[in-house]
């Protein structure tokens, strides 16, 4: 009779077993989902972060000076004309109003030198810099007959030059504007219907049936961008500075660049057949205020610091369930071929210290910088579970060989977050080998016998 019924329990032994391994790793996956929540939590204390370095800068740029556009110039020339209209009584009259003639560059050239500045305020870093952009062009004699204008009413001593930068503030002087060789001191425009917002102008004669050649430098000083807008029959642009790490503005790259340790060097040559204005056109004041023309026209660089830390931290939270579900499927392992007990409370335990890192991660970074503060982080929290684990598994190899793991984990992932282009194909890779560490290993778990 007895050696009937031992085999009859055996099977069920074996199958609570196994029921009883399944039923931890469904509970240690429930886990994982609710650390999501505080995952979730830090993200967005990270983007708040974020939002007060973004409103820092903003009053950088109010102290300092904005991002600027360099704009122009234009050759506004007035000339009259005779126009009817009816009069109060319904009968036509004729008078004569002042129109205006706008006239585009036929050759555009700025250079433009950057020195760029690393502004702290406080916990928070801004990019400013100084910048010297000499303007050189020329334009031909105005096409009269194009547009039916006729010459004796043009006003050739009343010609003016127009151009401007976005944030006036940052002008650091006066600019001298050279035309024929005659220099001239330029004025805030007095007229608000102007073709530039912000407008500096010259008042000069204008030889009849003659174009003529000018030149400027503007001193100016900005933050984060420097653009330029394409409005010459030919346009050439070029930019140097001493910064590593630009990203280029616009609908178009520049034709040549070169990046490297000592700087960037982009060169822009534009032909007006992509250009979204007219070479010359009559009392259209916003054709070169408008939004969408603006947005085709304009090409320049961004002065951006290098991944700044908080994307940095933002993107490393985003592996943070990646990193929790490794550690618990090494740590379940190791308890596994050890044969020793791990409680699901210890499991949340673990959880939360790494969830904590994070913010570890976020307020360290603010003090002393993305790199140190990984190190930092990561070196306090593999520590601390490496000897929360060798307590609980009496082994202090096995917890040598968890720190371990743990220690490439970060590691793993501290170097995709300083990759950009090849962080993807860098993350897919080592995951594989992970994912075929953890496969070799699992084989020698009995599942069926615990």
């Amino acid at each position: 009779m007895i050696e009937q019924s031992e085999p009859a329990l055996q099977p069920k032994q074996s199958t609570w077993a196994q029921d009883s391994i399944l039923i931890k790793l469904g509970v240690i996956t429930i886990i994982i989902l609710l650390l999501l929540i505080p995952s979730a939590w830090i993200q967005s204390l990270v983007t708040d972060r974020e939002g007060y370095q973004q409103e820092n800068l903003k009053n950088v740029a109010d102290k300092w000076a904005g991002s600027q556009l360099v704009q122009g110039p234009v050759m506004a020339l007035p000339y009259r004309k005779l126009v009817t209209e009816n009069n109060s009584a319904g009968k036509p009259v004729t008078h004569e109003v002042t129109k205006t003639l706008y006239i585009l560059p036929q050759t555009l050239n700025m250079k433009a030198g950057i020195q760029t500045e690393q502004y702290s305020s406080g916990i928070y870093d801004a990019i400013v810099y100084n910048s010297n952009v000499n303007v050189t062009g020329s334009f031909n004699q105005p096409d009269l007959s194009e547009l039916s204008i006729d010459p004796a009413t043009v006003q050739y001593d009343k010609a003016k030059l127009i151009f401007s930068i976005s944030d006036l503030k940052g002008l650091k002087n006066n600019p001298v504007v050279s035309i024929q060789g005659q220099n001239y001191t330029p004025e805030p425009s007095e007229n608000e219907n102007m073709p530039i917002t912000n407008g500096l102008q010259v008042n000069f004669p204008l030889q009849k049936e003659h174009g003529f050649n000018f030149s400027y430098q503007l001193d100016l000083k900005g933050s984060n961008t420097l653009n330029f807008l394409d409005i010459g029959k030919t346009t050439g642009v070029e930019v140097y500075s001493t910064w590593k790490h630009p990203d280029f503005n616009g609908r178009y790259l520049p034709d040549t660049r070169t990046v490297n340790d000592k700087g960037l060097n982009a060169k822009w040559q534009m032909l007006y057949y992509n250009r979204p204005f007219p070479q010359q056109w009559t009392d259209g004041d916003s054709v070169l205020t408008n939004k969408k023309a603006l947005a085709d026209a304009v090409i320049g660089v961004k002065l951006q610091l290098p991944i700044d830390q908080y994307r940095k931290i933002l993107r490393t939270t985003k592996y943070s369930t990646l990193i929790i579900l490794l550690t618990f499927v090494s740590l379940f392992l190791a308890e596994m071929i050890k044969k020793e007990r791990i409680h699901l409370f210890n499991y949340t335990l673990i959880g939360a210290a790494m969830v904590v890192y994070y913010t570890l991660l976020l307020s360290f970074a603010e003090q002393i910088g993305y790199n140190y503060a990984y190190l930092l982080s990561s070196l306090s929290t593999i520590g601390l579970i490496a000897i929360f684990t060798s307590s609980l598994l009496k082994n202090r190899k096995v917890a040598l060989l968890f720190a371990f793991i743990l220690t490439v984990f970060y590691g793993f992932i501290f170097i995709i977050i300083q990759l950009e282009e090849l962080s993807l194909l860098f993350g897919s890779v080592a995951l594989f080998i992970i994912i075929a560490t953890l496969m070799y290993f699992s084989r020698k778990i009995n599942w069926y016998k615990h």
